[in-house]
């Protein structure tokens, strides 16, 4: 199995996107990037942890590739957008790519060229790259977010 960590705005649509994927074998929603040990949500919306929403996904790269996840991400939202992403505005939004090693980095990097390729220099992708550190499991109420309130009557 392997890691691979998003950043997509609010991490509750990412990470139903991704569990949809075959070959996804867990995902978790959380924090990284920021300064503050163990932070809790209203630390995080707070704006001064440094640390954005992020989806953790462990995978069977035999079932599924690194790359075919980075379509989910890049399709998952809007990486051109700064600091936000729709209605949420805020660093913790940002579009961001947490790579676990450097062959991760190099199939992202060569997967955000070919997207700012794609895009004729219209719109500049803002997504960062950027190596992976600590990870803070968010509350458990944000696990899951979509599917918990699907089967109990919402979001349909």
């Amino acid at each position: 199995m392997e890691q691979a960590t998003f950043g997509a705005g609010c991490f509750w649509g990412v990470e139903a996107a991704f569990r949809q994927l075959e070959g996804v074998r867990e995902t978790s929603v959380g924090y990284s990037g920021g300064h503050l040990i163990n932070p809790t949500y209203e630390d995080v919306c707070g704006g001064n942890t440094g640390h954005a929403e992020v989806v953790r996904i462990i995978f069977d790269p035999e079932v599924i590739t690194y790359e075919s996840l980075l379509n989910t991400f890049w399709a998952s939202h809007d990486p051109t957008q700064v600091n936000r992403q729709g209605p949420d505005v805020g660093s913790q939004y940002r579009t961001v790519i947490f790579v676990h090693d450097e062959v991760q980095r190099k199939i992202a990097e060569e997967s955000k060229d070919q997207l700012q390729a794609s895009q004729n220099a219209i719109r500049i992708i803002a997504t960062t790259i950027e190596e992976v550190g600590d990870y803070w499991m968010a509350e458990d109420y944000h696990q899951q977010f979509i599917e918990k309130r699907r089967s109990v009557g919402f979001g349909r």
